[in-house]
């Protein structure tokens, strides 16, 4: 099974984003394996208690679908 982004990892990427003024006030959100985007509304550190596990912690990202609809999206920048 291929493992997901570290911590590092993302702080590396979220550092590089906000050197850009314009990311700065961007609204958060992410995108679903079906296409779908949905609101980052909180983060969570969590422990990790299962037998086995190579990692002994998380970082969960909750998101709830947009009360507000976004344009369409016109380029990736």
């Amino acid at each position: 099974m291929t493992r997901g982004v570290d911590g590092k990892t993302f702080r590396a990427a979220l550092d590089k984003f906000f050197r850009e003024p314009t990311c700065q006030g961007a609204r958060v959100q992410i995108e679903l394996p079906n296409g779908e985007y949905y609101d980052i509304v909180g983060a969570q550190l969590m422990e990790n208690r299962i037998i086995g596990s190579q990692d002994t912690h998380r970082l969960v990202l909750k998101c709830e679908k947009p009360t507000e609809p976004m344009g369409k999206i016109i380029a990736k920048l």
